[in-house]
């Protein structure tokens, strides 16, 4: 896995923080903290994405019994075989 740099600026409180977070011995540097903070937010992000499906879901109407048909369909999308 390749590293870029990314440099940014935070307020001297921020910082502080984040040092206190590292210092507790559960990060081994600031890089870790912040690599799980982005890690924890992609989680949780994806956490919004699937409930707003189910909700879309759930709002679409009353289920239809599945069909032999639907899993035809369902195997020709996974196979690549349907756009």
């Amino acid at each position: 896995m390749g590293q870029n740099t990314l440099s940014f600026a935070l307020p001297q409180s921020m910082r502080a923080y984040i040092n206190a977070r590292v210092s507790t011995g559960h990060y081994g540097n600031t890089s870790e903290y912040i690599r799980d903070l982005v890690r924890k937010d992609q989680t949780d992000n994806a956490k919004m994405r699937l409930r707003a499906l189910i909700e879309e879901g759930l709002a679409s109407g009353s289920g239809t019994p599945w069909t032999a048909s639907d899993r035809a369909e369902m195997m020709a999308v996974a196979n690549g075989d349907v756009e």
